[in-house]
């Protein structure tokens, strides 16, 4: 089992040297908790596939301390520097060109000749900085569940499959970093997240442009089948049939909500950057109760609501790869 420790000065240090051992570490992040291994390190980088059960095609993040590690790794253009004088550090994710021996390890650009960089707040930071290297890091679940947002929540899942836990409480934005790419004059939004598209516009001076689902994965979180409970999930719902657990959101219940077996209301008030945080938590409850529905009411797509949306729609998903997906690994 995954030994936990407090996230203090000292555990900085233990957690950078399990780190350069090649050893999977659990680390808390303002996003979500991440599965960190030394991205220059292939053995240790299989060691996430192996413990999330992940598709070795879907790219993983490249977290750095600052942006001086970011330039040893990645091209910098103008308009990506400009998001990352605004954003970094924080919950955005920037795509950018790989530099040729750069030394990430093939496996966590899925053989892609770019690579996904963030420069998380925090004790994650202190810790790449003390390791001196980046660190691949995607969300420590297992892959295509819910995101762990708590130590507790990452020890019931993958302690079993990792050496140590750091635990700095809930995660305070509760959902994964926005990923987008410049692309010539246009910035793609590859995955909305935990920065809202609306404050990402205002320092671009335009409109982010949205990528179909069905397109080719270039960046972590773009498969169809994503963040899924065990339960199956029934989006919009305005009517609750009898034994489903209800997800609710608002002061404004859907019809029959007596019928409900169970039911958590992500924001009382309809704000959205609480049903954002509780979202991960508040699935993974309504999951353990061992029904087979989650009924969700209707959030709005505006902020972080589009975020929130984009996860329950993969976590509604079919459980099997969509066709672009089998390509991808054909």
């Amino acid at each position: 089992m995954a030994l936990i420790l407090a996230a203090d000065e000292p555990a900085i240090e233990t957690a950078a040297s399990t780190l350069a051992e090649g050893k999977l570490v659990a680390i808390p992040t303002e996003t979500v908790y991440g599965l960190a291994a030394d991205a220059t390190n292939g053995d240790a980088v299989a060691r996430i596939f192996e413990a999330k059960g992940r598709p070795h095609f879907n790219p993983l993040i490249c977290h750095v301390s600052d942006i001086a590690m970011a330039e040893r790794y990645a091209l910098i253009d103008p308009l990506s520097r400009s998001l990352i004088d605004a954003f970094w550090p924080g919950p955005l994710t920037l795509v950018l060109p790989l530099k040729q021996d750069a030394g990430i390890h093939p496996l966590v650009t899925a053989g892609l000749d770019t690579i996904a960089l963030r420069m998380p707040r925090g004790i994650a930071g202190k810790i790449i900085a003390k390791l001196d290297g980046p660190l691949a890091a995607p969300s420590a679940n297992t892959s295509g569940k819910i995101s762990g947002t708590s130590a507790e929540a990452v020890a019931d899942d993958l302690g079993q499959k990792i050496a140590l836990i750091l635990d700095a409480g809930p995660s305070e934005v509760g959902l994964e970093s926005t990923i987008v790419k410049v692309h010539g004059d246009a910035v793609l939004l590859l995955r909305p997240g935990g920065l809202a598209a609306e404050d990402i516009e205002a320092v671009i001076g335009r409109k982010l442009e949205r990528l179909d689902q069905r397109a080719a994965i270039q960046a972590p979180g773009m498969m169809t089948s994503h963040y899924a409970p065990s339960a199956s999930v029934r989006l919009n719902v305005h009517e609750v049939r009898e034994g489903e657990c209800l997800l609710a959101f608002g002061p404004v219940r859907a019809m029959d909500v007596e019928l409900a077996s169970a039911s958590l209301n992500l924001s009382e008030t309809g704000n959205l950057r609480e049903a954002a945080a509780n979202l991960f938590d508040f699935m993974k409850r309504l999951d353990s109760l061992g029904g087979t529905v989650i009924a969700v009411e209707p959030i709005p797509f505006n902020g972080l609501g589009e975020a929130i949306n984009d996860r329950l729609v993969r976590a509604a998903a079919p459980r099997s790869l969509s066709t672009d997906e089998m390509e991808q690994i054909k």
